[in-house]
């Protein structure tokens, strides 16, 4: 008789979850598990290739990683500073990773991306075990590799953004549902709804996109009586409220006095940011102290045009839309398939939850008129890439019939066609690519149309050929997005020459937010960050043709001199000297609205120098805040430098009402703040320059100016506020 031992029992069921983790299924053939776990690494490596080419990123959320990594309370709150000043735009969720790996590792560009990374990874595994448990191993790794080599995704993964842990949560939230339709279970729900919550931390109203499709799927196709279903759909929610709801609940009971101010709204509430700038604004176009709404319906507005072909437009269509005519196609294929099935059949629900979820995110981003870029579709790439590998390994079942031969035939020539003319947008990247996929596309529809009259053989070498052809264009957009360092607020995938889609551009292998002109970031790097920054390129914005706004131009690393000068530092210390300090210049830096960044630092931050940089951290202790900067990427650049906290007036467009006039006058009358940074937020360094916003920040700008000793560092431009003009000589 079998004693039980119960200090055995732990390592017993490691060894099995061992076990299991490298055999996989207990039916799977046995190339299965060594494939999937191969295309993970695969997946990871190719990821992590090149990485800290993108230095810090985006600079806005790298200093509030920075911030939280220093100071627990700027990390529940997600804080731009550690002095917890204002929060960023967002709810924290999406930090969170980030100011762990900084705590850990200390502040660098592979702590700040690295998450992403892994962040891309489980997104990867996730689809596999999803489309795995009621398809092919084959579906499975379809669909990761058609999710790895999406352009977008290979972008945001890469980056610190907000769009990463939602893509990945939205995900999990589609596996949890799925689970639940298999037996009716109940805590699977529950675990769709604590993931939803989750992402609603990430990146607010987004997460609830899906949930329409996904409820009424629930709602229709579970195994269990009606009363039970809407029971269940009513525990799901609660999942949703109280993991999503716990934060906001702290954040707006926790007195306003001794929290930080909630960036992005107007009266310093998180509900406001929810359903006004972040929430309905969105949609309308109508978003308090934004930089300006879109067009409306089949309008072009700041934003891009809006309506139903949004999503293959010039600015978004190499982003996500390679293989988004044949994820369609492949949807009304697998209900076609379907069509006779049971209520409870688990292949269709599985069409319908994927497809559904990319029809509604696809439909919100193509009618929104307020805030759109073109990363946002990473959104997508998780859906797109499901139906892909679902899709396809389903008419490959049924290729004896002719039907299922046409359907892939059509579909390969569509996506040869479509990867035709959106590779003909850029024109001087890989030219030999653009027929070869037609060509190569063209003859593989023409084998699949055959599938019925050919021998196995074929067959298959047509399909491999269809999957080649269908895959290369996104893969070499995929291939150009990891070799190229991508930086700023905005940011696009793949080789320069497509469109921007808001002031400023974003940047695509060398766009504005993306790196300068030579494909080298700009803006703030960390020291020892990769990238093709030269001596000499940190000139302003140059307004080239096509670039309107003016392309932030490449700039230096922290404490790499660019001119003759070695002079020493004379900023250090107190400042004792009269009337205005000019320390020596030949550093090349340059900071506030002459530094690179473009419409002031709002798009991305100023690359601050070496002088710069040592006169912030002179005494910078001896304050709560070194600096004070209009806008946030303006005020990242010196926090990230100097790992001091700097106050950013206004928050990220410079329209929060956050310091007020009378508040900074008192701040400064304390001794908190050392320096205000000249230049910066809209309008270069007007402030307020949001739609509807606050004018806090051009007041304090116009008081600062007026009563203050001006200071230069190089070429970046500060004033002492611990030296009052009336003071001097």
């Amino acid at each position: 008789m079998t004693t039980f031992n119960p200090v055995h029992a732990p390592a017993r069921a490691g060894a099995s979850l061992l076990r299991r983790v490298r055999r996989g299924r207990p039916g799977d053939a046995p190339w299965v598990r060594p494939a999937f776990l191969a295309l993970l690494l695969v997946i990871t490596s190719a990821y992590l290739w090149n990485l800290s080419a993108s230095g810090y990123a985006n600079s806005f959320y790298s200093a509030a990683a920075q911030a939280g990594g220093s100071s627990w309370k700027a990390f529940f709150f997600g804080s731009l500073d550690a002095a917890n000043a204002i929060t960023v735009d967002k709810p924290p969720a999406a930090l969170w990773p980030m100011a762990l790996s900084v705590r850990i590792f200390g502040l660098g560009s592979w702590a700040i991306l690295a998450p992403q990374v892994l962040m891309g990874t489980a997104t990867a595994g996730v689809l596999y075990a999803a489309v795995r448990r009621r398809f092919s191993a084959a579906a499975g790794l379809i669909t990761m590799a058609v999710f790895a080599l999406t352009p977008v995704a290979a972008l945001m993964f890469r980056f610190n953004n907000p769009d990463a842990l939602l893509a990945l949560l939205m995900t999990v939230t589609v596996y949890c549902v799925l689970r639940a339709l298999e037996g009716g279970r109940t805590k699977w729900l529950v675990w769709a709804g604590v993931a939803v919550g989750l992402a609603f931390l990430s990146k607010t109203l987004q997460a609830f996109l899906i949930l329409p499709p996904l409820a009424v799927l629930y709602a229709v196709c579970a195994p269990v009586p009606v009363r039970r279903r809407f029971g269940q759909l009513g525990l799901s929610a609660l999942a949703v409220l109280v993991s999503g709801g716990w934060w906001v609940a702290v954040v707006e009971l926790w007195p306003a006095s001794s929290r930080p101010y909630i960036g992005g709204s107007q009266h310093n509430s998180f509900l406001e940011l929810t359903f006004g700038y972040n929430g309905l604004g969105r949609i309308n176009g109508e978003e308090t102290g934004s930089v300006g709404g879109g067009g409306g319906r089949g309008g072009g507005g700041q934003w891009g045009e809006t309506g139903i072909g949004r999503m293959f437009n010039a600015e978004i269509g190499a982003q996500i839309s390679w293989l988004l005519p044949a994820a369609l196609i492949l949807l009304a294929a697998g209900l076609w398939l379907t069509r006779r099935a049971g209520r409870t059949d688990t292949a269709r629900a599985a069409f319908v939850a994927w497809g559904g979820s990319l029809l509604m995110t696809a439909a919100v981003f193509s009618f929104m008129a307020g805030i759109f870029h073109q990363y946002y579709t990473v959104a997508l790439a998780p859906y797109l890439a499901a139906l892909i590998g679902m899709g396809v390994t389903v008419l490959w079942e049924e290729r004896a019939r002719w039907w299922a031969g046409a359907v892939p035939a059509v579909t390969v020539a569509v996506t040869a066609y479509w990867a035709y003319v959106l590779l003909g947008r850029t024109p001087d990247y890989q030219p030999w690519l653009r027929t070869a996929v037609l060509v190569t596309g063209l003859v593989a529809a023409a084998g699949l149309a055959l599938a019925a009259r050919l021998g196995r053989s074929l067959v298959s070498a047509a399909a491999v050929l269809g999957l080649a052809a269908s895959l290369a264009g996104p893969a070499a957009y995929t291939v150009s997005t990891l070799n190229t360092g991508h930086q700023g607020s905005i940011v696009t995938a793949g080789p320069s020459g497509g469109g921007m889609g808001g002031p400023g551009g974003g940047g695509r292998g060398g766009r504005p937010g993306g790196g300068g002109p030579d494909g080298a970031p700009g803006g703030m790097r960390p020291p020892g960050a990769q990238g093709s920054n030269q001596p000499g390129n940190n000139q302003p914005g140059n307004n080239q043709p096509g670039n309107p706004m003016g392309q932030p131009p490449t700039g230096t690393p922290p404490g790499q001199s660019t001119g003759q000068g070695t002079g020493q530092n004379a900023g250090q210390g107190s400042g004792r000297s009269q009337g205005t300090r000019r320390l020596p210049f030949g550093t090349g830096e340059r900071g506030g609205l002459g530094g690179p960044g473009g419409m002031g630092g709002l798009l991305n931050g100023a690359s601050v120098g070496a002088r710069a940089k040592a006169l912030l951290e002179a005494d910078a202790d001896d304050y709560t805040w070194a600096a004070a900067a209009i806008g946030s990427q303006n005020a990242a650049s010196y926090q990230l430098a100097t790992e001091k906290p700097v106050m950013a007036i206004g928050g990220f467009n410079g329209s929060d009402p956050s310091p007020t006039l009378a508040q900074f006058k008192k701040y400064v009358e304390d001794g908190r703040v050392h320096y205000f940074v000249a230049g910066g937020g809209m309008g270069g360094g007007m402030g307020g320059g949001g739609v509807g916003g606050s004018g806090a920040a051009s007041r304090i700008s116009a008081w600062v100016t007026e009563n203050f000793t001006e200071v230069t560092a190089g070429g970046a431009t500060f004033y002492d506020l611990t030296r009052p003009k009336a003071a001097t000589g």
